[in-house]
């Protein structure tokens, strides 16, 4: 979910239209994020009492997980790719931060919590991953820097193939076989291809797109909810006597992660507003993707770490950025 803002010059009927059509997109993303976690959290519940709706949902994961990459990549622009060659060093300590606050933070979660071999490769591959699909919108409600927000979410995305799997066999190698090589060809298929297929339609198709704009943040919402249900049905049976410490690994994993994010942009020097995306960009995961690779690459119950993360992070997320944006005023 993404919030697709751009300044546009008032000059005019046209501008006029435009302003008026990405107000309608960023109401629509606000309230899909506010709503998004009640959506997921009944998703997980649904999938905990009845387990047998979602049976075999498991290989549809990754298909749905690429319609969630195709939707962000209709909301691309050339202009993030711009952002990215515009501030090379607020971009590039973000894509730092993030790769290495997340999966550092899980590994030593999974180990101060000693967790499971399943549920620490799980927490631990959730830290590997892209930024989260609603990092942007969150940071615009935090009032913070949107346009570095969707210029580190981009590059984290299009880096993914190259990063992701290399930082889990590194980190969690010890407490699962880890295939590096099918888990890049598996990110290149379920992220990067539908992200690359979602931008050239938005080139060739932009007044259709513009359309459906306002909907493909509930598209995306609804078809996380659906992974989320899938993932939960498919290790219901071991939730209730690990859901309290995969819930306790996931908000020490989130709450470190947006704290440092923070700190690292203050620290940096960039400012408050870029701070704040700063701390979105790192703590917010894409746990879509976290959760097709663990179900695809290890079993359910590592994916039940994922699953959690997607409800958490909106929830701590839509608190953080409503705080933010009261201190702001």
């Amino acid at each position: 979910m993404r919030s697709d803002r751009t300044e546009q010059p008032d000059t005019g009927a046209d501008a006029t239209e435009t302003t008026s059509g990405s107000t309608a997109e960023a109401r629509g993303a606000r309230r899909a994020v506010t709503l998004f976690p009640l959506l997921v959290l009944l998703a997980g519940v649904l999938g905990l009492v009845s387990p047998g709706t979602f049976s075999g949902g498991g290989e549809a994961v990754p298909y749905l997980l690429g319609v969630v990459m195709f939707c962000m990549g209709v909301t691309m622009t050339p202009q993030d790719f711009k952002g990215v060659a515009k501030r090379p060093w607020a971009v590039a300590l973000g894509l730092v931060a993030h790769y290495i606050f997340m999966p550092g933070l899980g590994w030593l979660i999974a180990h101060a919590l000693h967790l499971s071999p399943q549920l620490a490769a799980g927490v631990i591959l959730v830290g590997c991953a892209p930024s989260g699909t609603a990092s942007n919108v969150v940071t615009y409600l935090a009032r913070g820097d949107v346009a570095l927000s969707v210029s580190v979410a981009t590059v984290s995305t299009v880096v993914a193939p190259l990063v992701t799997p290399p930082l889990t066999l590194l980190l969690a190698g010890e407490y699962l076989p880890v295939d590096a090589g099918s888990m890049v060809t598996d990110i290149l298929k379920t992220v990067l291809l539908p992200v690359l297929a979602g931008l050239l339609v938005r080139l060739v198709a932009a007044r259709l797109v513009k359309r459906a704009l306002p909907v493909l943040p509930w598209l995306s919402a609804l078809t996380i909810a659906v992974i989320v249900a899938v993932v939960v049905a498919g290790s219901a049976d071991a939730i209730k006597s690990a859901a309290l410490m995969v819930l306790l690994a996931v908000v020490l994993h989130n709450g470190l992660g947006l704290a440092l994010g923070y700190g690292a942009g203050r620290l940096a020097g960039l400012g408050e507003p870029a701070s704040r995306a700063m701390s979105f960009e790192v703590g917010m995961q894409n746990s879509g993707l976290a959760a097709s690779l663990a179900t695809a690459h290890f079993s359910p119950l590592a994916a039940l770490p994922a699953a959690v993360f997607s409800v958490w992070h909106n929830v701590s997320g839509a608190l953080a950025a409503a705080w933010l944006s009261r201190r702001g005023r």
